[in-house]
């Protein structure tokens, strides 16, 4: 679609949800311990905040505010609140709180473990939401890469209509069929993609699922080597249970 000549601001708003889950095998509860402490090292309030300060510059919006916190025992929040054009240089508060109201970016995280069977996940919740001209759809790339995760959920949706210079609504200013057509062919070679998608309503759902396995990149503080072929089997087995109730939203025991 050609850019639109717009009336005014272009109130349309686009909200990417971005839902990914981790799972580990930790034995013992010192190990289930130690990897919660991991996850809250890896993704604290200060690593968050490096990723999202990175999506607001890879989709061209400018930084209004950042709130951020560590949680006891686990867990952090990030929010990010962004704004299309350049940070104001004089006091324009109704201004600024449109656009803190329309645009922003948060993180919130989710260290969790079985309490008997050993089975530890981490989930991690994103939310970018943007009006105007800048796409929360260009950042794809860089948050899948960012956390490398097993299981991927993916939201799409365009809400509202901006009217053109003749006055005409427009409910949506891009091309899209699919959230894949924005993921880059190398991730999509990695993953299993389901798609659910509601085109006249412009709501657009994407899961992937990592399609290889390797036992040894699910084992925290223990290796492959170190267990008997039947306890290989057996975990093996566990683990891409787990991850596939996870990816299809749903008990199969």
């Amino acid at each position: 679609m050609d850019r639109l000549r717009l009336h005014g601001f272009n109130n349309l708003t686009k909200s990417l949800s971005f839902n990914i889950y981790d799972i580990c095998y930790a034995r013992t509860r010192e190990q289930k311990k130690a990897y919660v402490a991991y996850l809250d090292d890896m993704f604290s309030a200060d690593r968050l905040t490096q990723i999202l300060t990175e999506v607001s510059d890879i989709i061209g919006a400018h930084i209004l505010n950042v709130a951020r916190q560590d949680y006891e025992p686990e867990g952090a929040s990030v929010t990010i609140l962004i704004a299309e054009e350049a940070a104001y240089d004089g006091p324009m508060p109704d201004a600024v709180v449109g656009h803190l109201d329309k645009s922003h970016i948060t993180v919130h995280t989710y260290p969790e473990f079985h309490p008997d069977d050993g089975i530890s996940t981490f989930r991690a919740d994103i939310d970018v939401s943007t009006c105007g001209l800048i796409s929360p759809l260009k950042a794809l790339d860089h948050l899948i890469r960012s956390f490398e995760s097993d299981v991927v959920s993916l939201d799409y949706r365009v809400r509202g209509f901006t009217r053109d210079v003749d006055g005409k609504k427009h409910f949506i200013d891009h091309e899209i069929h699919s959230i894949q057509d924005y993921i880059p062919e190398d991730i999509g070679d990695r993953y299993q993609m389901v798609d659910v998608n509601v085109l006249g309503e412009r709501i657009f759902h994407t899961k992937m699922r990592l399609t290889e396995f390797e036992l040894d990149n699910y084992l925290f503080a223990e290796k492959t080597s170190d267990l008997s072929e039947d306890e290989a089997a057996a975990l093996t087995e566990q683990i891409e249970s787990e991850i596939t109730e996870i990816f299809y939203g749903r008990n199969f025991v």
